[in-house]
């Protein structure tokens, strides 16, 4: 097994286990690009073929179920002295470190902090408020165990899952929003004449990047960048769009109360789709952050209020 990596021989156990890259994938947490990549690389390692592909799944070869064999058999001894090591530590005493963007949906955490809280009972949770970029320096440089990203990281350094999907609408002074709602909402495009209340590109670059080519193509005018390092936390986007120059957007179930002068309103057609995704070091082990992270329910898509 000279110059295997056991996530290699994890990955090809699951993957035969399921009979199906899909299926292996979702009972992973990865992707499927990031599956076959990790196959592959195990075949080239070992310069044979493994898995059979065909219409109906992927079955292992001859040389595939010898491996099969002796991959099980590696992984529950290492799995072994990972178990008796343990009883040297204090064991369910950790802290998990997790990263936590603005405007989190408030029923996103609860199900993983209970599963957590169920599972091991002694880790502690470690929240700290950081921007997705921020989030992702701090994940490469071992400072959190797992972040809530507004963007997939690109590469194989991070395992991702998706976890929330909103439709954004817009806040505005609410005489405002009365005059410019139609049956389905607000067009993106009636906003044309307003400042954008946004936020650093820095912050996020791909959404932002998403997010304001979706803007411009509707012909809004997005005014001067906003300012690095400024968070755009709820007073400001209140306080801006109260006086009637300017909108801003949230999320349906935005747990800001409004002021009686501001109006949230569906946008027609719902043209911005905010996505946040769980993201952690591919090469974690830790059982309480991979509890954790199974305690997230798949992600529909928040109605309109």
């Amino acid at each position: 097994m000279g110059g295997v990596e056991l996530r290699e021989l994890r990955v090809f156990v699951v993957v035969a286990e399921e009979g199906g890259m899909s299926a292996a994938a979702r009972r992973l947490h990865i992707s499927q690009p990031a599956l076959s990549q990790t196959v592959g690389m195990l075949e080239r390692r070992l310069g044979v073929k493994l898995l059979v592909r065909s219409s109906a799944g992927v079955r292992p070869t001859e040389a595939g179920v010898t491996l099969l064999a002796e991959a099980r058999a590696v992984l529950a001894r290492h799995d072994r002295a990972l178990r008796t090591m343990a009883a040297y530590t204090s064991g369910d005493g950790g802290v998990l470190r997790v990263g936590i963007p603005l405007e989190l949906p408030s029923d996103l955490l609860g199900p993983a902090l209970d599963q957590l809280e169920v599972a091991h009972l002694g880790t502690r949770v470690q929240a700290r408020h950081l921007s997705t970029a921020a989030q992702l320096a701090a994940l490469q440089a071992g400072e959190l165990d797992v972040g809530l990203l507004r963007e997939r990281p690109a590469g194989h350094e991070f395992d991702a899952m998706l976890v929330a999907r909103e439709k954004l609408g817009v806040l505005l002074a609410a005489e405002q929003a009365a005059e410019l709602r139609g049956p389905g909402g607000i067009r993106l495009d009636a906003l044309t004449g307003l400042e954008w209340v946004g936020f650093p590109r820095s912050g996020s670059p791909a959404w932002f990047d998403e997010l304001t080519a979706i803007l411009r193509s509707h012909g809004l005018d997005l005014g001067p960048a906003a300012p690095e390092g400024q968070e755009l936390i709820a007073e400001v986007k209140l306080a801006a769009v109260s006086a009637g120059r300017a909108f801003a957007l949230a999320p349906p179930r935005w747990p800001q109360p409004l002021p009686p002068a501001v109006a949230w309103s569906a946008l027609a057609g719902h043209p911005l789709i905010r996505r946040t995704w769980a993201v952690w070091p591919a090469t974690a082990r830790r059982r309480d952050l991979a509890d954790f992270v199974a305690g997230f329910r798949e992600p529909g898509d928040d109605q309109p209020r």
